[in-house]
């Protein structure tokens, strides 16, 4: 009688991302890469504490057998910041790692902003890998910042000159992203101490391909600087977002119903991303725009708030009647033209439908993947962290996206008028830039879709890392 081996155990990783569903979904997306195409179990560590409702719905609603949620003990929550939330997190990591037998762990997969790993993992001679879940610009950007910190003296928003990463496009100073205005900010403390450690890293993963950002990605693999300053072989594996929906609530429904009786490519999807709100006076703006407009739009209303990143951890959660916030009598007059929704909406369904012509996005990096994957073009509005650099890497490198004036001279935020907001979504619906935006979307979809196919860089490029783990 054959006596037939025990199967070989699956190569395991863990995965740990800050809180967020801007960093959860990247590395989740990746994760389910693993296991349902290179064959990988996966334990996934989730900082609960200042989580949202987005992120814990996501996590909820894409369940896999092979992915192990490890949730991590509270930590202090006296200090909602971001950073300080990590720092603390990790602090049981060493106890948690050892339990998931780290002598069969085959690598650790991070975020830029939980470095702290990298001393944890030391000890236990688990490798470490960044996964930099925005753009290779910003990449570049955060490996020349130690440089930059050495040289410059004084605010970089002073400086007289658009800021030069070797071998990249160059930055305006009004485009420099939130984390890096004011140099004395504990916010600016901690986003450099985190990117000075990425050279720490085995491998940086970077949610990007070639074709949408040639430039930045070449200079950081070729550029004499970068190889100088101990720069890890970078990994383009990129675009990795959400998976189309579900669409199950009688709310979701009655969007996808609306949708259905729209003509194609005829409707401007309005969504501020997660965590984004506009002013009372800003969001009376946006609407009398687009009533003026007379093009069909879903948009998604939330309370507004002076802080542009107000509902980053409520994000996912719900809120009041949006006719509350929004001229009298909008809804009213606009009936049948356009969809007013309440705080979110199943953003994928929406961007994968026939009817949807255009997206007026804040910019961020999983809405701006997300967009391009389905050949949406994008009407660029900004709010806060790097959005600003990826709105002009959209219009000015891509040519996917038209920019919207919301920013001044010092990078301050701007009132847009309702004129302006008609004129601009009037060009990208019916225009001739519009057109040229759209074609241009198409093509980045079929790339998209084409590079994370069996045979694309993307794929062949994440296979490639899993030979290396599999043979660590």
């Amino acid at each position: 009688m054959e006596i037939q081996a025990e199967s070989a155990p699956k190569p395991h990783v863990a995965f740990l991302a800050s809180p967020g569903i801007g960093h959860i979904t990247p590395l989740y997306e990746l994760a389910l890469r693993l296991v349902t195409q290179h064959n990988f179990e996966v334990s996934f560590l989730v900082i609960n504490t200042g989580s949202s409702p987005a992120q814990n719905n996501y996590l909820n609603s894409n369940q896999h057998p092979h992915i192990r949620i490890v949730d991590l003990p509270p930590a202090d929550h006296s200090d909602p910041s971001l950073f300080v939330i990590v720092q603390e997190s990790i602090l049981p990591l060493r106890s948690v790692l050892s339990s998931l037998n780290p002598q069969t762990l085959k690598a650790l997969i991070i975020d830029i902003f939980c470095t702290g790993m990298f001393e944890v993992c030391k000890g236990l001679s688990i490798p470490v890998y960044s996964f930099f879940t925005a753009s290779a610009a910003l990449l570049a950007f955060s490996l020349y910042l130690p440089t930059l910190d050495r040289e410059v003296e004084g605010e970089f928003v002073d400086l007289p000159e658009p800021v030069k990463v070797p071998g990249c496009n160059l930055i305006k100073i009004q485009d420099l992203l939130n984390e890096v205005r004011n140099r004395k900010s504990d916010e600016y403390k901690w986003f450099l101490f985190h990117a000075s450690r990425l050279s720490m890293a085995r491998g940086i993963l970077v949610n990007a391909w070639d074709e949408l950002e040639p430039v930045s990605l070449k200079a950081i693999k070729s550029e004499r600087f970068f190889n100088k300053i101990s720069t890890p072989p970078i990994y383009p594996i990129g675009p990795l977002t959400k998976h189309i929906e579900s669409i199950s609530t009688n709310y979701e429904k009655e969007i996808m119903a609306w949708l259905d009786k729209q003509v194609q490519g005829s409707v401007l999807f309005v969504a501020l991303g997660s965590g984004g709100t506009l002013t009372s006076e800003q969001l009376t703006e946006l609407a009398w725009g687009l009533e003026l407009s007379r093009q069909s739009f879903i948009m998604v209303v939330r309370k507004p708030n002076d802080t542009a990143d107000a509902a980053f951890y409520s994000a996912g959660g719900t809120s009041d009647d949006p006719k509350v916030y929004l001229p009298d009598g909008f809804v009213e007059r606009t009936n049948g033209l356009g969809l007013v929704v309440n705080s979110w909406a199943p953003q994928i369904a929406v961007l994968n439908h026939p009817s949807t012509g255009a997206f007026l996005s804040h910019c961020g990096w999983n809405s701006t993947l997300e967009s391009v994957k389905h050949g949406v073009p994008v009407i660029g509005w900004p709010m806060y962290a790097e959005q600003r650099m990826n709105a002009t890497i959209l219009s000015n490198e891509v040519g996917v996206a038209v920019k919207m004036p919301v920013l001044g001279d010092g990078g301050e935020a701007v009132l847009v008028g309702r004129k302006e907001i008609e004129r601009v979504v009037r060009m990208v619906m019916e225009g001739e830039e519009g057109k040229k935006i759209r074609s241009r979307a198409k093509e980045l979809e079929v790339s998209g879709w084409a590079t994370l196919s069996r045979g694309g860089s993307s794929y062949e490029t994440l296979t490639k890392v899993t030979e290396l783990w599999k043979l660590d």
